[in-house]
């Protein structure tokens, strides 16, 4: 199951050359810069797995995220020495620098609000380095998603987790590609504003059209869905819970609604709702979530409206609904797998990634 991929970096060589002695299961060291949204998420899961773990979480202001993760026992570094000061005023204790953690990480998430420009450090230190989906595929000029292209994530050294919303759209369509193909893909995707704890943005009173078309989206999944024709539009509304989805597919055959159902049914990150069981809006959604025990009320699933799923000849419509501050997390942890030769069989990470995570 190991495949070798040894670097000419000789710290590099050496992670490998331990990889290939002592077997797969060995702990991969992760370093977490930023721990907002996202990051913090990202600590939770890895931590929850069997081979890998946090060996810090960097910050740059004494927020109390940084306190919450000092209280959840990780080791603190602050960004930079010039940094350090103000910590220490607030009492947060901190290890040393980024500089310091990146000695000791095998790869580091960076969750950073995008732009923030660790790149050549990384390189620099000769530390793999996975970003998030609101950086440009350029960044890396790999893009993840676990379905669509994990095996291209085997070895890499840097990469990038696509968005929330391109994850959605890569868990529902490259099912129905894989089986059956897809000759097009029209997506209108219905933006929250906000995350709920940001005050600071909008719209409040209004729905606000993208008016770049198409919108990002579309290209974004054909960085890891080459090939496949889509195009979508966008546009925010004044909610922060979820993004919405609608969703126009036309297929390469003709295929009964049942079908389409039960293969979604047997994929896996998709859960079906249903309007008749009461669950008509994202705010039931959410709340359903908060009702299941996670952390956070957390869906790592992409919500699919079961009797929103119509098949008329080769056309499929559909519903779906993105939980933007964590379906991305075991797509994160998928590729720490991919990226450390951890384990080369997408299946097989997704199954572990799923059940440390309890993903339905």
């Amino acid at each position: 199951m190991y495949r070798k991929h040894f670097i000419y970096d000789s710290r590099k060589v050496y992670i490998g050359v331990n990889r290939f002695l002592h077997g797969v299961n060995m702990t991969v060291k992760v370093a977490i810069n930023g721990y907002g949204t996202i990051g913090k998420r990202v600590a939770d899961a890895v931590t929850a797995q069997d081979d890998m773990e946090i060996v810090g979480v960097v910050k740059r202001r004494p927020t109390f995220e940084a306190k919450d993760a000092v209280r959840n026992g990780f080791k603190f570094y602050a960004a930079g020495d010039e940094f350090i000061g103000a910590f220490d005023a607030e009492g947060i204790k901190t290890e040393g620098t980024l500089n310091d953690l990146l000695d000791i990480a095998d790869i580091v998430m960076d969750c950073t609000p995008k732009k923030a420009g660790y790149m050549d450090l990384y390189k620099q230190k000769g530390v793999k380095g996975i970003w998030q989906g609101g950086e440009k595929h350029e960044l890396t000029g790999l893009s993840f998603n676990s379905f669509s292209n994990y095996e291209d994530a085997i070895g890499a050294d840097f990469a990038r987790v696509v968005s929330c919303n391109t994850t959605g759209l890569c868990r529902t369509l490259w099912p129905l590609d894989n089986k059956w193909g897809i000759d097009n893909v029209l997506g209108v995707m219905i933006r929250r504003g906000a995350d709920p704890w940001d005050s600071k943005k909008g719209p409040i009173n209004a729905i606000e059209p993208v008016l770049k078309v198409p919108s990002h989206h579309g290209p974004d999944v054909m960085t890891v869905m080459k090939g496949l024709n889509i195009q979508t539009t966008a546009v925010a509304v004044p909610s922060t819970l979820m993004h919405l989805h609608s969703v126009i597919v036309k297929l390469k055959q003709n295929i009964p609604t049942e079908d389409v159902i039960d293969l979604w049914d047997k994929t896996s990150r998709i859960i079906f709702v249903e309007g008749k069981e009461g669950i008509k809006s994202t705010a039931q959604i959410m709340e359903q979530a908060k009702d299941s025990g996670r952390k956070r009320g957390d869906l790592f699933e992409i919500a699919v409206w079961k009797d929103g799923v119509h098949v008329v000849g080769d056309t499929l419509y559909y519903y779906q609904a993105i939980h933007q501050e964590s379906d991305v997390i075991p797509e994160n942890i998928d590729c720490i797998r991919a990226m450390c030769n951890v384990e080369t069989d997408k299946w097989v990470s997704i199954e572990k990634t799923n059940k440390a995570l309890n993903v339905r």
